[in-house]
């Protein structure tokens, strides 16, 4: 089975370096990036399966970034993260493609399978 590519998208850089090193260690190729025009490159030059993307980052944010991508490449699957979960930005995130909302800290084996289910269903 082909090992799903993921960029997880966060300006936490420490929340990013333990996130990525568990979900490798569950067999998926995980790329990084700590801010919006960094991860436009990297979808620019590699093929994902699933965009992990943090709500709150300085600069462009996680909301504007999700339309960036859902605009640009619509088969990728995008799942949210934030530590802070209003039912508006929830809606809001959903209209706008995103496949699901999950609060900070997620449990590693859950987001698996959130994975899984979003590239499954992507592409």
């Amino acid at each position: 089975m082909k090992r799903i590519k993921v960029l997880l998208v966060d300006d936490e850089i420490d929340f990013s370096r333990v996130l990525a090193c568990r979900l490798a260690k569950r067999g998926v190729d995980v790329s990084t990036a700590s801010c919006a025009n960094e991860a436009m490159e990297t979808l620019r030059l590699t093929v994902m399966d699933v965009v992990l993307l943090d709500v709150k980052m300085p600069g462009r944010d996680g909301i504007r970034l999700l339309g960036e991508i859902k605009r640009l490449y619509p088969q990728i699957g995008v799942l949210m993260l934030t530590a802070h979960i209003s039912p508006d930005l929830v809606i809001s995130c959903q209209a706008m493609g995103a496949s699901e909302y999950l609060l900070k800290p997620v449990d590693a084996d859950e987001l698996i399978e959130k994975i899984k289910d979003v590239a499954a269903n992507s592409n």
